[in-house]
């Protein structure tokens, strides 16, 4: 595939490159990742200054109209650095899960643009995996306002949320497509419980539990599925151009290691062996890139085809992330496992990846469907 950023997106990337070596050193990191809360929001709000979360908000509603490449050069750029913020969430899933929210979903919007707020969204249910068409989350109308009973199981980026987007079922079966329904519900709504967790890439999530939330519809009652599905689907293309940018990060660093350490009075770059690693490596890399272009590209294609390609990709970019920094962990030698040294960082932001909105397994199904639908249709 022949794809190329834009100047404009290039320079996007490369301020997202730039900001990450200046404020998310991995000694930054180690002293006050997951320990230090004004640090974390002294970060968000740098991001939230440069206008970043503004950019896949539509200009009709205050943003800057950015398309998914544009995100796409973005996320890979902060991916490099691994910069942790929830900026896939607030800057492309939020957005796109918010497309028909009335004036409440626009005030929080603003607020999330200015770096005021944060947002997250609950559309996982438990014992349901990732299917966010299983929802068993209920929502009834009394006296005039919508009221959540249920749980969320995992809300990425959650932990720090001041408003979450939730799925919740106004009609049919719990596994019926029809029936799912999108509402706003603030952090400090009573009868909301917000359980707080880390994940091993030192990200900060959240399980709901929900009895009797006052909540705000903001989509179309019963037809919220398909907007939750194209927004999922632009929050994990934007997470697979963050796995580009991190393994290739580590596929960099590992190829100057080889050529600086020595061994046997030589670099041990000049072995074949591990010559033929490093390039294993960067063709990984390559393959990860081509295909989170083409996921990137078909996500204003219709389902089916967007469906067969981000599934696509979410297969082989998680693949190729697991692989180029376990081997970057592995010959950079014992190092290599060290908090002071990035390389471990990136194995274990790779790790929670390939779990973000669905595993490998799960979306070879989703591939296998998808491709048997198209090739099903007439001619």
């Amino acid at each position: 595939m022949d794809f190329v950023y834009s100047d404009e997106q290039q320079m996007l990337r490369d301020a997202a490159i730039r900001y990450g070596g200046q404020a998310w050193s991995v000694t930054d990191r180690i002293a006050n990742l997951g320990r230090n809360e004004q640090w974390s929001r002294q970060r968000w709000a740098e991001i939230a200054e440069m206008g970043w979360l503004m950019l896949a908000v539509p200009e009709d509603r205050g943003g800057l109209g950015g398309n998914p490449a544009d995100v796409m050069a973005l996320a890979e750029g902060l991916g490099r650095n691994l910069v942790a913020s929830p900026f896939v969430t607030n800057g492309a899933l939020v957005p796109a899960l918010l497309t028909h929210a009335g004036e409440a979903g626009d005030e929080v919007l603003v607020a999330i643009m200015a770096g005021t707020a944060r947002a997250a969204a609950g559309l996982i249910e438990p014992d349901a995996g990732y299917n966010t068409a299983s929802v068993a989350t209920e929502a009834r109308l009394a006296d005039g306002a919508y009221r959540l009973n249920g749980a969320k199981a995992h809300v990425e980026d959650g932990g720090d949320a001041d408003w979450f987007v939730v799925s919740a079922r106004t009609g049919g079966g719990a596994a019926d497509r029809d029936g799912i329904s999108l509402f706003l519900v603030a952090r400090d709504a009573p009868g909301l419980v917000v359980e707080r967790f880390r994940s091993v890439d030192q990200h900060r999530h959240a399980r709901l539990r929900l009895d009797g939330v006052p909540a705000i519809p903001v989509a179309p009652l019963d037809e919220a599925l398909p907007i939750i599905e194209a927004a999922v689907d632009r929050a994990i293309c934007a997470h697979l151009a963050e796995a580009v940018g991190s393994m290739e990060a580590a596929s960099e660093a590992t190829l100057e290691y080889l050529r600086t350490r020595h061994q046997f009075g030589v670099p041990i770059g000049s072995f074949q062996v591990l010559q033929h690693r490093a390039v294993d490596m960067a063709v990984f890399c390559e393959e990860a890139r081509s295909i989170t272009c083409w996921a990137t590209l078909s996500l204003d294609h219709p389902r089916l085809e967007r469906r067969r390609a981000v599934s696509a990709a979410k297969v082989r970019v998680g693949q190729a992330g697991l692989h180029v920094t376990r081997d970057a962990v592995q010959l950079h030698g014992g190092i290599g496992v060290c908090e002071e040294l990035l390389v471990s960082h990136h194995l274990r932001r790779q790790m929670m990846l390939e779990f973000t909105h669905g595993t490998s397994d799960m979306h070879i199904g989703l591939f296998e469907a998808a491709n048997r639908a198209l090739l099903a249709q007439p001619a």
